[in-house]
């Protein structure tokens, strides 16, 4: 996640960083600059068209589509955004729940051993978590506390670690059943934390829907050119290239953060949240 001051914008307009669409889209915006002077030179120097005929009527149908198309990407940036932010409630209940149940576990005043295991198994469930989003496997350093395999849900076999110490702890008498109902219920709180980022990941916007607003601002920025040359002339060079960065950059932030748990630039920053957990149940169980 980029971190900046959203107060200054000589940066914002001068500064292209390397997570700017313009990267992504300039091929694409010099083809189409390339197929707008095509255009403008073959209507107006080859087949000398004016004003007058039908063809110059084809810019209605952009005044007519151009609402369509903007509350197409509007719903489509803001059904992103809700994801990214889901997320990161998600991971900030992720933080909250971490604290917690480091702090019963400090307050019980148990043995050293097992003080360590929770020191350990807490944190790892976070990483585990983070590495499963982006499919991958986490094992740990120290992973004799808690074995895993790799190839079964890791996140899940760490939670059942940790709800097995909690009865063996009542088995010895180290706890009581009430302090075991409150303590599982935060392990409980780490699995449907686990299940609400994997539904965010694993339900993405429905092809049908993505693919339909791509193909619709190809078709829209191409037939610009057909219509708008009486007007603009040879400055549509210039401005449909704009016209498509402006509205293929929509469709691509919000390609990007509907699965917030990845690496890209505007992704939510959980290797930042997974170090704080790590370090701040290190802090209270120290």
């Amino acid at each position: 996640m980029i971190n900046y001051n959203p107060k200054d914008w000589f940066t914002f307009i001068f500064h292209i960083h390397k997570a700017d669409t313009f990267r992504k889209l300039w091929p694409l915006m010099l083809s189409v600059a390339i197929f707008s002077g095509i255009v403008a030179f073959l209507e107006l120097n080859v087949f000398k068209l004016s004003k007058s005929d039908y063809v110059s009527n084809i810019g209605m149908m952009h005044s007519l589509l151009g609402f369509v198309i903007s509350m197409l990407l509007v719903f489509r940036t803001n059904t992103s955004y809700d994801r990214w932010w889901d997320g990161r409630k998600l991971l900030g209940g992720l933080t909250n729940v971490s604290r917690n149940f480091a702090m019963k576990i400090k307050a019980l005043r148990l043995p050293d051993e097992d003080v360590r295991f929770f020191e350990y198994g807490i944190p790892k469930y976070a990483f585990a978590l983070k590495e499963h989003l982006r499919e991958k496997q986490y094992f740990g350093k120290n992973s004799f506390l808690i074995e895993v395999e790799g190839t079964k849900h890791i996140p899940n076999q760490i939670a059942s670690s940790m709800i097995s110490r909690l009865y063996d702890l009542l088995q010895r008498g180290l706890i009581s059943q009430e302090q075991l109902i409150v303590l599982t219920n935060d392990v409980n709180q780490f699995t449907d934390i686990c299940g609400g980022c994997e539904r965010i990941k694993n339900t993405p916007i429905p092809f049908s829907y993505s693919a339909f607003i791509k193909k619709f601002i190809f078709v829209y920025v191409l037939t610009i050119p057909i219509g708008w040359v009486f007007s603009l002339g040879y400055y549509l060079v210039l401005i449909v290239p704009f016209i498509l960065y402006v509205l293929a950059s929509l469709e691509l932030i919000a390609e990007e953060i509907e699965n917030p748990f990845g690496e890209d630039a505007n992704d939510l920053p959980v290797d930042q949240i997974c170090n704080n957990i790590e370090k701040h149940v290190e802090e209270i169980l120290a």
